[in-house]
């Protein structure tokens, strides 16, 4: 299955294995809840959608790579104990506390989070020795005689066997008490992923080209070369500092993310051209709805990549647009709610701040926001606390500081709607340039979907009336519907002629 998917069964696996009784007890106690083992190809996102699924679910995670641990590290170290059995002193072995057991714990006092997921990467990779070890951490939950706290749920990773020589295969007894999900790679999936991170729009409109060079494992006389999700991911945060920074990405450095010759060529080559095509189209001018009948012309006559990469360019930049609007929509509501409890408090502002920040910190302990949250609060946590000395300095306390806090709110709001009418003017200026350009074309089909694909997008639309994209998108739903209902009368002619045949 894809990594979406795989997503999705982690997320319904670790939501069913922490459901509890009306006792307050796990309703799948910890002996039957199977570890997950995650098997697929590497780079692909495995360790990404950890994070995303701990978040989402509001528990901690713990991560290990295996692979640098030693049995030591993993198990603990053996030590002597007296212990007393039928009336005589005898002397056995027991063990510290394993590191890894340990973290959960450290974890546990750090953020509050009683339960979590321990996630352990590379697992049929490890050593001679701790090998037998890990076996029975997967069987029974424990290293040395240390168990894994009940409420934290075991996921482990793997790669098969042709990506990496050193796995060890799993025996049918280790198997049969785990919950095994392969993953594959699969660009339209990642592409979802890549468009809400923000990766690339270069990157994006090279891979939506050529989708072969998403994912590629090939063993060459010069040794593995290869291009990962992961390569694309790192590749693209570069890109984006060094366009900053005013320098130049040549195949060398690509090369040293895409470690993959003729990809990282082939990307280069390209990189090239889709700054080019920016310099002569003008993007700028044309989300400003200026642009000349030679740039129509040059369009006209340019190949079919030349085509895409225009539209990928324009969504690559509309989708900017998207993406502050929903940040300035999120700050906005943000406010919004802390405006709200304001005033059920009867504008103690000095109150409100001081919780807000209590909320704020509580959330962080628990690492429980991604970077753009941290932002998002830190920016409005600056707003109030600037509200709060204004209000200070002209002496205002209750009704009359809400009311003042109220106005300066408004200009939030007003400052939303101007981002929104940019915004939509952006996008229409987008559509009349195709509409010239290309007409109700492929290239149209492209642009439609793109923004159908685009969290951004969808949210800016469905708050935000675009007569252009509505008729365009009515059209591609039809166009889709009608394929569909060809196919099943496809699909019943198929049937029908193969009954006759068999009369």
């Amino acid at each position: 299955m894809h990594i979406k998917r795989a997503k999705q069964e982690i997320k319904d696996s670790i939501e069913a294995y922490l459901a509890k009784d009306a006792y307050g007890e796990y309703v799948i106690p910890s002996i039957r809840q199977r570890p997950v083992l995650l098997m697929g190809p590497p780079g692909i996102g495995k360790t990404q959608i950890m994070e995303q699924v701990a978040r989402e679910c509001g528990i901690g995670l713990v991560s290990y790579t295996i692979t640098h641990h030693t049995r030591q590290s993993a198990i603990g170290l053996p030590f002597i104990k007296e212990r007393t059995f039928g009336g005589q002193s005898r002397q056995v072995t027991e063990y510290t506390m394993s590191e890894i057991i340990a973290s959960v714990y450290e974890k546990m006092e750090k953020t509050g989070l009683r339960e979590g997921i321990l996630f352990i990467d590379e697992i049929n990779c490890v050593s001679e020795t701790l090998a037998p070890a890990m076996l029975q951490f997967l069987q029974c939950k424990t290293f040395g005689n240390q168990k894994v706290p009940e409420g934290w749920i075991i996921v482990a990773a793997g790669n098969p066997p042709e990506y990496n020589k050193s796995v060890r295969e799993f025996d049918v007894v280790t198997l049969d008490r785990i919950k095994r999900i392969d993953v594959e790679e699969n660009y339209e999936v990642w592409k979802e992923y890549a468009l809400e991170v923000g990766i690339h729009p270069a990157i994006l409109s090279y891979l939506d080209l050529k989708k072969e060079h998403f994912y590629r494992m090939e063993t060459t006389p010069d040794g593995r070369a290869f291009a990962t999700a992961r390569g694309w991911e790192d590749l693209s945060e570069l890109l984006k500092v060094y366009e900053e920074l005013g320098k130049k990405m040549d195949r060398e450095v690509v090369h040293q993310y895409i470690q993959h010759w003729k990809i990282a060529k082939d990307f280069a080559v390209y990189l090239e051209l889709y700054e080019k095509y920016q310099r002569d189209y003008g993007l700028k001018d044309i989300l400003a709805g200026r642009w000349e009948k030679d740039t129509l012309e040059k369009l006209s006559y340019a190949s079919f990549d030349e085509r895409l990469s225009v539209v990928g360019m324009l969504s690559g930049k509309l989708r900017e647009y998207f993406r502050n609007y929903v940040l300035l929509d999120q700050y906005v509501t943000m406010l919004y709610g802390a405006l709200k409890r304001m005033q059920a408090s009867g504008g103690d502002l000095e109150s409100l701040c001081r919780e807000e920040s209590g909320k704020y910190e509580d959330l962080r302990k628990a690492e429980q926001l991604t970077r753009g949250q941290d932002h998002l609060w830190r920016q409005v946590l600056e707003t109030l606390e600037g509200w709060k000395c204004k209000t200070g300095a002209e002496h205002l306390k209750g009704e009359d500081a809400f009311a003042r806090v109220r106005e300066w709110f408004q200009k939030e709001v007003d400052h939303r709607s101007v981002a929104a009418e940019e915004t939509k003017e952006a996008l229409e200026h987008a559509f009349s340039f195709l509409e010239e350009a290309f007409g109700d074309s492929q290239e149209m089909v492209v642009f439609v979907t793109d923004l159908n694909s685009n969290r951004d997008s969808i949210q800016f639309l469905r708050e935000n009336d675009c007569a252009s994209y509505y008729r365009y998108n009515k059209g591609l739903l039809f166009d889709e519907q009608q394929e569909k209902i060809l196919a099943r009368m496809d699909e019943a002619e198929g049937k029908l002629s193969f009954g006759l045949k068999g009369e």
